[in-house]
């Protein structure tokens, strides 16, 4: 069965956030509270309104236009999205320049390869062990 076969039936979502370093635990905590079941952190560089906010207040050389930022990648069934999109905005919004941007977008198909589980059951921990904030766990 190719990997899009099942288009449509199962909704999901990828949600992408951008975010300071320093917010990867808050946000691990918030999306598994959500009920979220996993994602994926990237450290990368950027720049946005922080940059040009910053370099108006410090003398040219001071600044590094691509700072470091964290980019953490959620795949959710979609009627979790607007939950886990809001406990990201949570936990990482200080109401400062550079708290980070949110981005959702649709997902046509997933697959696990371990267990060739697809769509809804690849990003839901139903039926497998799974590892929740470092600690063993076995979902009902």
């Amino acid at each position: 069965m190719p990997l899009a076969a099942n288009v449509g039936d199962n909704p999901m979502k990828q949600i992408t956030a951008v975010v300071k370093p320093d917010k990867l635990d808050a946000v691990a905590r918030a999306v598994e509270r959500a009920g979220a079941h996993g994602l994926t952190a990237t450290e990368v560089r950027g720049f946005g309104q922080e940059y040009r906010h910053m370099s108006a207040v410090r003398p040219a050389g001071q600044l590094e236009l691509v700072q470091p930022e964290l980019r953490i990648d959620v795949l959710t069934p979609d009627e979790l999205a607007g939950p886990v999109t809001e406990a990201i905005a949570t936990a990482v919004k200080s109401g400062a320049i550079g708290d980070g941007k949110i981005w959702v977008c649709g997902v046509d198909s997933v697959l696990r390869v371990r267990t060739g589980e697809r769509d809804r059951d690849a990003v839901l921990a139903r039926g497998s062990t799974c590892w929740q904030m470092g600690d063993p766990c076995v979902p009902s």
